[in-house]
C-alpha cells in the first residue's frame, strides 16, 4: 500500500489520481489518497469520473477497498478550491497530507508515499520556509542531506546543485557536496533500484568538460579528483565527461546514472526522451518517495485533459522500490 498526498488542490493532482486509479485499479499497486473526501467526490463528479470513492480509516482498510474504489483517507478538514486558482488558505492542508503520509511511512504503515505536485509560490505566501518539497521532507524525516534524482525509460540523472542561478553553480560546486551525492546515489541505487555495482558516470561542468583547463578549471581542481577519491573508495564512477555526448542512446547504455552539474543539465536531457513518463525520486530518505515529473499545470486544470502518465510511472516506480528495500 502506497499513500499519495493531495497535492495543490487547484491544479491536476486530484483528477490524474482519479485517472490513476482507473488504469491501476484491476492488478496496478495498490494506493490510498490522503484528501478531503467531500472536495474528491466534488471533483469526480465535475470531471464526470466513473471512479467510485470510499472513506477509509487506515492503510490496512484501504488495501481492502483498492480494487472496488479509490481509498480516500480523511485529512481532517474541509478542502475546496477552484482549478487554476491557488488559494493561501489551502496551504496548510497541503502540507499536513504531506506530513500525514510520512508518518505513515515512518510507522511501516505503508511502503512509500508518491506526492503530487505541489505550488511552492502560494505555500511561502503562507508562512512555508523551504524550497520545496524534498527540504520539507528531510526536515519530516530528521535528514540532513536528500538528493534528487529523476528516472525515465533507459535514462536516470541527479542534478548535484538544484535550484540555484546557474551564476552561482560554479561556487556551489563543491567537492564535498558531490562526494556526499555520489555516496547516497551509490547506497540507494543498490538499496533501492536493486543494482549491485551501480555504475555511475560524472559530467563536466564546462563545454567539453573544460579542455584540460582551456575552458575553465572546475574539472580540473573540483570534479576530477573527488571523483579519484569516489573511485577509490571503491565506487564504480568516471568522469568528468563531456555533458553534449553523455545522453545519446549508445552512451547511456554504458552507465546507470549519470551525476550532472547543475539543475538543466539534468532535466533537459530527461524531459525530451522521458517527458511523459519521468519520475522524480528523492534519494537519502528513510522510506521511498517518487512524485510526477511535472508541475500544477494551473493551464489545463479541471479541463480533463490532463494525462496521469507520469503519476502512474511514479505508483509503479514507488512499488517497485518499496519491494527492493524489502528485500535488502
Amino acid at each position: 500500500m502506497l499513500a499519495l498526498t493531495m497535492g495543490e488542490p487547484a491544479g491536476v493532482g486530484g483528477e490524474i489520481t482519479l485517472a490513476a486509479w482507473q488504469m491501476l485499479a484491476a492488478s496496478g499497486p495498490a494506493f490510498m489518497l490522503i484528501d478531503d473526501p467531500d472536495r474528491i467526490r466534488a471533483l469526480a463528479g465535475r470531471m464526470g469520473s466513473a471512479t467510485p470513492i470510499e472513506v477509509v480509516g487506515s492503510p490496512a482498510e484501504a488495501e481492502c477497498v483498492f480494487r472496488r474504489a479509490l481509498p480516500v483517507l480523511p485529512l481532517g478538514r474541509s478542502v475546496s478550491a477552484e482549478p487554476g486558482v491557488a488559494d493561501p488558505a489551502n496551504a496548510e492542508a497541503v502540507l499536513e497530507a504531506i506530513r500525514m503520509a510520512v508518518r505513515l511511512a515512518e510507522s511501516g504503515e505503508v511502503g512509500g508515499i508518491v506526492t503530487n505536485p505541489i505550488h511552492k509560490a502560494v505555500l511561502l505566501q503562507a508562512g512555508f520556509r523551504h524550497p520545496g518539497h524534498t527540504e520539507f521532507l528531510a526536515e519530516l524525516a530528521n535528514v540532513e542531506r536528500t538528493v534528487m534524482l529523476l528516472a525515465g525509460p533507459g535514462i536516470r540523472v541527479v542534478p548535484v546543485t538544484i535550484h540555484i542561478p546557474l551564476k552561482d553553480v560554479p561556487g556551489a560546486l563543491t567537492a564535498e557536496a558531490l562526494e556526499e551525492t555520489a555516496r547516497i546515489v551509490d547506497h540507494d541505487m543498490r538499496a533501492m533500484f536493486g543494482i549491485a555495482e551501480p555504475r555511475i558516470v560524472v559530467a563536466g561542468l564546462n563545454p567539453h568538460a573544460g579542455e584540460n583547463g582551456e575552458i575553465g578549471r572546475e574539472e580540473l581542481e573540483v570534479i576530477a579528483p573527488a571523483v579519484a577519491r569516489l573511485a577509490a573508495e571503491g565506487l564504480a564512477i568516471d568522469g568528468p565527461r563531456s555533458a553534449d555526448t553523455m545522453f545519446h542512446e549508445s552512451a547511456r547504455a554504458r552507465y546507470d546514472v549519470a551525476l550532472c552539474m547543475y539543475h538543466d543539465q539534468a532535466l533537459i536531457p530527461i524531459k525530451t526522451l522521458a517527458f511523459d513518463d519521468g519520475v522524480n525520486v528523492t534519494l537519502g530518505l528513510p522510506f521511498v518517495r517518487t512524485s510526477p515529473d511535472h508541475g500544477t499545470a494551473f493551464n489545463i486544470a479541471g479541463r480533463g485533459v490532463a494525462r496521469p502518465n507520469s503519476l502512474v510511472a511514479a505508483i509503479r516506480l514507488a512499488e517497485e522500490l518499496a519491494s527492493n528495500r524489502r528485500a535488502t
